[in-house]
């Protein structure tokens, strides 16, 4: 930006309440500011991908650059910030954003663990520090699983009566938190006992007509046919394209009060619209469109 001459510095100079915003792999200073990256790499940087995976494996981290859907909330309070200052000075403001910093609050419990305890904490799976039983169970059929989140007593006694009250559930080892902690192995594989008697989709209503939290880990069938909800709001629509045939797609996930969500269009190739988008967007005339493609603008 500096060599093309539009740094903030010099371009404060024509725009002196200018507000210009940097977000950066590491941030604008110091010895790494200049080592380039993507949001995966990031997630290692900051200590995500160390506590991703399972106990005794390698490091996985997740499937998606998780840095990147945080910087932007921290851009937006600074950003309301600046905006705030520029209002009551006339002036501008310099905002350098540093992925990885925004990054560190998402992985606090691990700092606060080693300043005060010394513990470098490691890969846990899908357990949770508060909650048990707490993961993801094979249920009845081909690769089907169903979560499940137990984080009180309440919802304890909740499961347990909904799943019929076994007799393993009445044992002491399991009849406080701290116990279900001690012996989570094994109430993990009595869970799962149960689970795989049930189609997940059962075990999923079961467990929450109870007020016990529990969904079905659904896949891409799951949520092109069998999503009543998507359904309902009909996020999904079968659009004709011109290449590709008929296809599914999705509109937006938001709803507006004044106009309908249903598309008008699937997405148009390369120029396909360029009528459309000359005369009802442009406003131009059809007599001005044909000189212009005579003149061959749109090759």
């Amino acid at each position: 930006m500096r060599r093309w001459g539009l740094d903030y510095e010099q371009l404060r100079l024509v725009r002196p309440d200018l507000i210009m915003i940097s977000m950066t792999m590491q941030g604008q200073t110091g010895l790494f500011h200049r080592q380039p990256g993507v949001g995966t790499h990031l997630q290692a940087l900051v200590g995500i991908a160390h506590l991703t995976g399972w106990p005794g494996r390698e490091p996985v981290g997740t499937p998606v650059p998780y840095p990147d859907f945080i910087s932007p909330w921290y851009i937006l309070v600074a950003t309301m910030a600046a905006l705030d200052y520029r209002r009551r000075t006339g002036k501008g403001l310099y905002i350098d954003v540093s992925q990885p910093e925004t990054s560190l609050q998402f992985v606090a419990p691990a700092l606060l663990d080693y300043a005060v305890n010394g513990t470098i904490q490691g890969r846990c799976g899908n357990e949770h520090a508060y909650a048990a039983p707490h993961g993801v169970y094979r249920c009845q059929g081909d690769d089907r699983w169903c979560a499940i989140a137990v984080f009180t007593d309440d919802e304890w006694r909740s499961f347990c009566h909904a799943i019929g009250s076994p007799a393993w559930t009445s044992e002491s080892s399991f009849a406080t938190f701290l116990s279900r902690k001690d012996n989570e192995r094994e109430l993990n594989e009595l869970v799962e006992a149960w689970t795989l008697k049930h189609a997940a989709e059962d075990v999923a209503s079961r467990l929450q007509a109870a007020g016990v939290p529990a969904a079905v880990v659904q896949n891409g069938q799951d949520l092109l046919e069998h999503d009543r909800q998507l359904d309902h709001r009909h996020h999904f629509w079968s659009l004709g394209h011109s290449e590709m045939g008929q296809h599914v797609t999705e509109v937006a996930p938001y709803r507006l009060s004044c106009t309908p969500g249903e598309p008008r269009w699937a997405a148009p190739c390369l120029g396909e619209q360029n009528h459309l988008v000359c005369t009802q967007v442009l406003g131009m005339s059809d007599e001005e469109f044909v000189e212009l493609m005579a003149e061959g603008v749109f090759e």
